[in-house]
């Protein structure tokens, strides 16, 4: 038993939720909520799994994972209307599925001997690209690349913050709740207080 049996679960079901949440905000049918949901949910993994040759991908491994996140386009359809502010859970929700995801790519690419170039950018892949997925089908603004907010970067950091924790002598479980509570925190710092890397402002070329 490996970390990606805890984090590929744990991962599509709260990306799944945020998938949901962000259908109920472009007002689609059940079956929409299921699609959008499902590529949330998987999109990341799956594009981390292609490009390591994983094989099978872990869904087609697993095909339990695609109704787990079924089951949670249905409880959103069912329950969305109860939530006042959905952005504002959109938005947490994907921080700790951030959080999730990024240690599963991370896991994935050592599991596999990756160079460490490599295992952060599969930590990266993992953690944004099934968000990315669902808010450019939904035409949302990506949080991916919203301005003024820690997003990728955080999943930069945490990726690397697992290389550092396996360099210094952890184990693999240790380094990535390392990774984890390094994402996290970096995230939600950027949603409660503003944290934000500087961004480029356009100026008039000197005379």
């Amino acid at each position: 038993m490996t970390p990606l049996t805890f984090l590929d679960p744990a991962s599509v079901v709260v990306f799944a939720l945020t998938g949901a949440l962000v259908a109920s905000r472009a007002q689609l049918d059940i079956v929409g909520f299921a699609f959008i949901a499902c590529l949330t949910a998987v999109g990341g993994g799956t594009v981390r799994d292609l490009l390591l040759d994983r094989h099978p991908v872990f869904w087609i491994e697993t095909p339990s994972l695609i109704l787990w996140a079924v089951a949670s386009a249905v409880a959103i359809f069912f329950t969305a209307h109860l939530v006042e502010s959905r952005l504002k859970w959109v938005v947490w929700l994907d921080s700790f599925a951030l959080a999730v995801a990024v240690p599963a790519g991370v896991a994935a690419a050592v599991e596999t001997g990756q160079h460490p170039v490599v295992v952060v950018l599969m930590g990266m892949a993992t953690g944004s690209l099934g968000g990315l997925m669902r808010d450019v089908v939904c035409n949302e603004v990506p949080l991916v690349l919203k301005q003024g907010e820690l997003y990728i970067s955080c999943a930069m950091f945490g990726a690397i913050s697992a290389l550092v924790s396996l360099a210094g002598g952890a184990e693999l479980t240790t380094a990535l709740l390392v990774c984890a509570g390094v994402t996290w925190g970096l995230r939600a710092g950027s949603i409660a207080f503003g944290w934000h890397l500087p961004v480029y402002k356009s100026r008039p070329p000197g005379g």
